[in-house]
């Protein structure tokens, strides 16, 4: 990838995560934001949005430190196990405890005498179908060898950047982070081998000095 698209990639998702935050932070918690709408209150509508927009900034970072941490570990993971098909299935193993331990922990722990478990299974089935649909356009698009490797990626390390909201519970930030994190997600994953094969055609058009002459040649194709 070049800086340049790499720049560009990096700012096209901040900008994503943060749209994405406002938007469903203004309809998720529209209680607080009704009276300014009714109102029509420009300031405070203008306020509320901008510091939603600059949360989600801060959502987005933590989804693109989680992408390029998992690309590191998706590396490391092929180099220790040798294999595609192990470090697949470490995977897949990966994602069954990290499923069944978000709905465990999560209802053992805020869930009120009596309460169904119902809602609970109900986030980590929301959450593992929005990976399954990524993991198959993203092989679709690439080979079938990335599926696993994406659902990974949309179910596990989502869930790990999702943890500073999941261990207080508050239902606005925890939707309004979800959303935000599978967004910004879902599109780094879905872009990024369209970007490298982009980076690849403009290295390779790219045209380079010759020799002693200095002069300008373009590659051949």
């Amino acid at each position: 990838m070049t800086s340049r698209n790499w720049v560009k990639f990096f700012l096209t998702t901040l900008l994503i995560g943060a749209m994405t935050t406002g938007i469903v932070g203004m309809v998720v918690r529209w209680n607080e934001f009704e009276s300014a709408f009714k109102n029509f209150n420009l300031i405070e509508m203008l306020s509320a949005f901008l510091w939603l927009f600059g949360v989600g900034l801060i959502f987005s970072l933590l989804s693109q430190m989680g992408f390029f941490a998992y690309l590191t570990v998706h590396r490391f993971g092929l180099g220790m196990f040798r294999s595609v098909t192990l470090w697949n299935i470490a995977q897949l193993i990966l994602i069954v405890i990290a499923i069944v331990d978000l709905v465990y922990l999560r209802y053992t722990r805020f869930a009120s005498n009596g309460e169904s478990i119902l809602p609970y299974i109900g986030i980590a089935l929301f959450l593992l179908i929005v990976g399954l649909i990524v993991a198959y356009i993203k092989a679709k698009e690439t080979n079938k060898s990335a599926f696993v490797p994406a659902l990974f990626f949309m179910v596990v390390v989502t869930i790990i950047e999702w943890v500073p909201v999941l261990q207080n519970n508050k239902p606005t930030w925890f939707y309004i982070m979800l959303f935000a994190l599978l967004v910004c997600n879902s599109y780094q994953l879905l872009s990024l081998h369209k970007i490298n094969q982009k980076s690849a055609e403009q290295l390779k058009n790219k045209p380079v000095k010759s020799g002693r002459s200095g002069k300008v040649v373009k590659p051949s194709k």
